[in-house]
């Protein structure tokens, strides 16, 4: 069935499901350069929509793709992450003019209500017994996280040639998300240890190529203490960039390589010292 999906003649709307247009849907995501893990997430959400609908052969009404959401005890974050993955499939099959698609299906989806995230940085102690725990290859995974802020999959596609030098000191070439790239600046000790790897991927997979971001984030949480993760480091790289850098938000954001400045924010914890101090200021 799935070989019909790179035939998509008007007559097999109406014959074949939702399941079959997924592959097609997945292949304009990745020539858009969604990544991989993007690619596989979409995958499952769009599969389980596909049963929770029913395996429809024609798109289905917008009150009954309401209903399914209603229906599921979702927490927010995964609640928007679903919408978005409907909102994109749904509007891809209109503008393809597939599936019987109307325009204004992914528009009836209504938004999905946020609460404000707080910052969770690791503190001292979590930082220390991480370390502690890790061997080189995992503690310098974690370093990469709490000393330049890279996310888990930027940690994983660092290769031998994104290491810099110049005047100023050493720079590391950063593989973000959407593929845009970034340098960020490194102290001298990590771009010590970076540079003491053998040419090539510093974390290399063991089939070739690099490791992926999912056994990063597992290796590393082996070593992090309790319900902390890799991206707690970066929430903490985050908060000390920001508090000892001369509280230069923008400086913080093109850091961490955010789109939004408000995105930053949520990253950026504030001392209770600081806070206090405010009070005392306005008082």
């Amino acid at each position: 069935m799935e070989q019909t999906i790179h035939r998509f003649g008007k007559h097999l709307v109406n014959i074949y499901p939702m399941v079959t247009l997924i592959p097609a849907h997945l292949a304009y995501l990745r020539a858009a350069g969604h990544s991989r893990a993007t690619l596989r997430l979409r995958r499952t959400q769009l599969c389980h929509l596909a049963d929770l609908l029913g395996r429809p052969t024609a798109a289905p009404e917008a009150a009954a793709v309401v209903a399914v959401f209603a229906a599921q005890d979702w927490a927010p974050a995964t609640r928007r992450s679903y919408r978005q993955a409907a909102a994109g499939f749904f509007g891809w099959c209109a503008a393809q003019g597939l599936f019987g698609c109307p325009e204004d299906l992914a528009a009836a989806l209504p938004a999905v209500r946020m609460a404000k995230a707080r910052p969770r940085p690791a503190p001292d102690d979590v930082w220390a017994q991480a370390i502690g725990r890790a061997n080189e290859r995992v503690g310098l995974m974690l370093r990469c996280a709490a000393e330049a802020g890279l996310r888990r999959a930027e940690v994983a596609r660092i290769h031998t040639d994104d290491l810099r030098h110049d005047p100023a000191g050493a720079s590391l070439l950063v593989h973000g998300k959407g593929g845009k790239d970034r340098l960020v600046p490194i102290g001298d000790r990590l771009a010590g240890q970076l540079a003491a790897v053998s040419t090539g991927w510093v974390f290399p997979a063991p089939g070739g190529g690099h490791l992926s971001a999912e056994w990063v984030g597992i290796l590393c949480g082996r070593a992090l203490p309790g319900k902390w993760t890799l991206h707690t480091l970066r929430h903490r790289f985050a908060s000390r960039a920001y508090q000892r850098g001369g509280h230069d938000l923008r400086a913080v954001q093109l850091l961490l390589g955010h789109e939004s400045i408000a995105t930053t924010e949520i990253y950026v914890a504030t001392e209770d010292t600081a806070m206090r101090a405010a009070m005392l200021a306005a008082g």
